[in-house]
């Protein structure tokens, strides 16, 4: 007879393989294009088994989702919260922290892009991001920056584009940039190597005071 600790552990195991299953496969297909199915045969187990430990589909794939959009916004968080950098410092930190956490799961853009804009709602109920933004150390800096005339543009929204853009575009054009380029997975990854010190350099310069 299985002890309760034991029992425990094996359903801790079994959830999180069915999680770790789901995640992958609603990254490469989307909420849409995966069945239930899929999941089970990824986790290894009987569709059975993941119908007991998860109802539905769209309780799983809100639960990844809002774990995914947590995980990304809160490591962003951090680093914009930082006091002790500086807002160069504040722009090198999230493009090597993204660029690393971007090429070890390459589906992470699109799979989070393509989901908010079928459910946004998600997103702004589970994340405030506006107060994130608006209350953050980032802000200040920013802020500051414009009044004393080292930055042109008043809007942080643009330099958070501008940034964010630069790091994922990349990622979510690979197949035809690799095509087009003529480059295999190692050479790609290589020059996402060299954005780390490029984009930061972009950025001053496009955000830079006339």
């Amino acid at each position: 007879m299985a002890k309760p600790n034991q029992i425990v552990t094996e359903q801790f195991t079994t959830e999180e393989k069915i999680k770790a299953a789901a995640k992958a496969v609603f990254y490469k297909k989307g909420f849409a294009a995966t069945r239930t199915r899929d999941i089970a045969e990824e986790a290894g187990i009987n569709l059975a088994l993941l119908n007991y430990y998860f109802r539905s589909k769209q309780k799983l794939f809100e639960l990844i989702m809002l774990e995914t959009l947590t995980a990304f916004i809160e490591k962003m968080v951090l680093l914009l919260n930082d006091e002790r950098t500086t807002l160069d410092q504040k722009v090198r930190e999230v493009v090597e922290n993204y660029i690393d956490v971007i090429t070890a799961e390459p589906e992470l853009p699109i799979f989070i892009i393509t989901e908010i804009r079928s459910n946004p709602k998600l997103l702004l109920q589970k994340i405030p991001v506006k107060k994130i933004i608006r209350q953050s150390v980032f802000f200040k800096q920013h802020q500051k920056a414009v009044h004393e005339g080292r930055i042109q543009e008043p809007n942080p929204l643009h330099f958070l584009m501008n940034l964010i853009g630069m790091i994922v575009f990349p990622f979510m054009a690979k197949p035809l940039l690799m095509a087009g380029g003529g480059i295999e997975e190692k050479e790609f990854n290589e020059l996402m190597k060299e954005r780390k010190k490029l984009i930061p350099m972009w950025i001053k310069a496009i955000m830079k005071a006339k």
